[in-house]
């Protein structure tokens, strides 16, 4: 697939890291160093894994950048960093990007486990046990209601300090949030005033680009109610990877929260067609079976494959509990040696099955890509094309357990 910004790229990246969060100077923290990468799965290990490239990211983040006027990138990290795996990518975005976001309060704290020492906001709730351990390691809370404030106000009393937050605001998704024409009002006792230092705001954009427009206006307007109120609000953002790539720059607010496109995911495929952003990672096996079908015999559940003349077949060592879509049999492909051949029969928990046609061409142990950048066919969004499944589904459906290696360039 083509990239077309290279030019701009490394500037790009420094000018996404070197912004720090509203208030707070993050120059003295510098992030930490990649973490070494395990070793590369042996020739004698037959078992799935993720290849994850730390330059790749890097790309991405820069990409955004440079399409939002160079605005700072909080990426998203939740569901296990796109599936990238939260320990293995949060280092590696901790060096390109402003911030990272997450929705659960696990997934912060593993962020900060993996020695990620940028800006994390937890978008989602904490209990208040959770709460408490979350300020400690400086993560961003994100109140979405009047419960949340008062859970802030007590924290802050116990710690004897402001809570550094993000304010949650329903713009119209009505999912999440304190409803836009009434969020000043839990911001008006002097006691939520006292216990929080708004470093932020933030809203979900329901991905309909017209009424995107309408939703950031409406939290541009509350910030000016409150300015007015003698209230900041700090960096306002909302754009996701749909808002970015569109571009819809009527959204992109001070800050952009993009998720999906940081991976190299795109959400439409007039996005997919410009080729700006690198597949973040590669599903890697390894060929465990080759075989000879007669004519007439079949492959796996139900025989839905058969064939008339003698065809080689190659099993490899991964299903859709690895993440793989099972509606890969419709048109999918698998590279093994340069080379791609048909996916056939059906794809199993943890077997898949290709064609090699009349000659065997690979061999037991050949390393196998079944989705990543190596050829269009093998890109997340066209295997969710063909599999007749979402592009989001090819990242977050990824098993948290199969071994994460990076690979590439770590400086983007």
């Amino acid at each position: 697939m083509s990239i077309s910004r290279r030019n701009f790229i490394a500037s790009a990246i420094g000018t996404a890291a070197a912004v720090p969060l509203s208030g707070e100077d993050n120059t003295a923290a510098a992030a930490p160093s990649l973490p070494q990468s395990p070793p590369r799965p042996s020739r004698s290990s037959f078992g799935p894994w993720l290849e994850i490239d730390a330059g790749a990211i890097a790309h991405n983040v820069a990409a955004i950048a440079a399409r939002t006027g160079n605005r700072p990138v909080l990426a998203v990290a939740k569901n296990n960093a796109y599936g990238c795996g939260l320990a293995t990518a949060g280092p590696i975005l901790d060096r390109v990007v402003w911030g990272l976001a997450v929705v659960r309060p696990e997934e912060a704290l593993t962020l900060r486990k993996a020695g990620v020492q940028k800006p994390v906001l937890l978008m989602g709730p904490a209990s208040d046990e959770e709460a408490v351990e979350l300020v400690q390691r400086n993560v961003r809370l994100a109140p979405s209601n009047e419960r949340d404030l008062t859970q802030l106000v007590s924290l802050a009393r116990r710690l004897g300090r402001a809570i550094p937050i993000h304010l949650y605001v329903d713009t119209g998704m009505h999912r999440m949030g304190m409803p836009h024409d009434r969020a000043l009002e839990h911001l008006e006792p002097a006691s939520v005033r006292r216990a929080v230092r708004i470093e932020g705001a933030f809203t979900e954009l329901v991905e309909d680009e017209e009424f995107d427009r309408e939703q950031a206006r409406r939290l541009e307007a509350l910030a000016e109610r409150a300015k007015n109120a003698g209230v900041s609000l700090g960096r306002l953002h909302g754009a996701s990877s749909d808002a970015i790539m569109r571009p819809n720059a009527d959204t992109f607010l001070d800050a952009v929260r993009p998720g999906l496109s940081v991976y190299g995911g795109y959400p439409t495929d007039e996005s997919m067609a410009r080729g700006e952003l690198r597949c973040a990672y590669r599903l890697k096996a390894r060929v465990i079976r080759t075989d000879q079908l007669q004519a007439g015999e079949g492959v796996s559940y139900h025989r839905r494959y058969t064939v008339d003349a003698p065809t080689w077949t190659a099993t490899l060592a991964v299903g859709h509990v690895d993440g793989y879509p099972t509606g890969a049999t419709k048109g999918c492909e698998v590279r093994i040696g340069g080379a791609r051949y048909p996916v056939v029969g059906t794809v199993s928990a943890s077997h898949t099955v290709v064609a090699l046609g009349s000659t065997p061409n690979v061999k037991v142990g050949d390393e196998a890509i079944l989705v990543g950048p190596d050829h269009p066919s093998l890109h997340p969004n066209e295997i969710a094309k063909r599999s007749a499944w979402s592009e989001y589904n090819m990242f977050m459906h990824l098993n948290p357990a199969l071994p994460r290696v990076v690979a590439g360039s770590r400086d983007g």
